[in-house]
């Protein structure tokens, strides 16, 4: 059985097992304190979630995802499908986002994507058959299968900035690459999710400090 990350316990339990075994990822936590929690909705409403918040800052994928929720009620991928893109639209979805959104939707109406079936699938099934819809690639997996299934080892080494602060927490010259970024995080393992709620904090705290924003 995967390891899930559930509540603030299991989220302490990962940080005291990365702060043991990497002085990196204990200064981090110096820096940070305890991570957020950072769980989501399973299934269609995840995904679509995070479609929704792609290449967006946190306040604007908020209030587009609102008023999403707003006019797709239930939110399900049959109501979704109903909905005209006119209407999706005027919520703030662009046209590739509602685009790829319903790809998903008709997978999953049409069986064609079981995403309960996926429960005890290892993280490179999950993102095999995710990748194989249009639309979805290797960062949404990655992130479907941390915030949404919540897996304690899942990772996502293509986010950027998650290398920034990789980067800057082992005071690398350069930013790694992806390869590097799998090879660094071994070290991690069980605990890559738990690890990469770390380091987007530390991205955080990094990045307020040096625009003298309050962290």
């Amino acid at each position: 059985m995967p390891r899930i990350i559930n509540n603030k316990a299991d989220i302490a339990e990962g940080v005291k097992a990365l702060r043991a075994a990497c002085e990196h990822m204990a200064g981090v936590y110096d820096v940070t304190g305890p991570p957020p929690l950072r769980r989501r909705a399973e299934g269609f409403e995840g995904l679509a979630r995070i479609i929704t918040g792609q290449q967006l800052s946190v306040a604007s994928a908020s209030a587009i995802w609102g008023r999403v929720e707003r006019a797709v009620r239930p939110m399900d991928p049959e109501t979704y499908l109903r909905k005209h893109s006119t209407t999706l639209r005027k919520c703030g979805l662009s046209a590739s986002k509602i685009s790829t959104i319903k790809t998903i939707a008709a997978a999953i109406a049409s069986d064609a994507l079981d995403l309960n079936a996926l429960a005890l699938a290892d993280e490179g099934a999950i993102k095999e058959q995710l990748t194989a819809l249009k639309g979805i690639g290797p960062w949404t997996a990655d992130i479907y299968i941390m915030f949404c299934m919540g897996r304690a080892d899942g990772w996502a080494p293509g986010d950027l900035a998650l290398r920034y602060a990789v980067k800057d927490a082992t005071g690398a010259d350069e930013l790694p690459s992806f390869v590097e970024m799998e090879e660094i995080a071994e070290s991690w393992q069980p605990w890559r999710s738990v690890a990469a709620r770390m380091l987007w904090a530390y991205y955080a705290a990094c990045r307020a400090k040096n625009s003298g924003a309050p962290a």
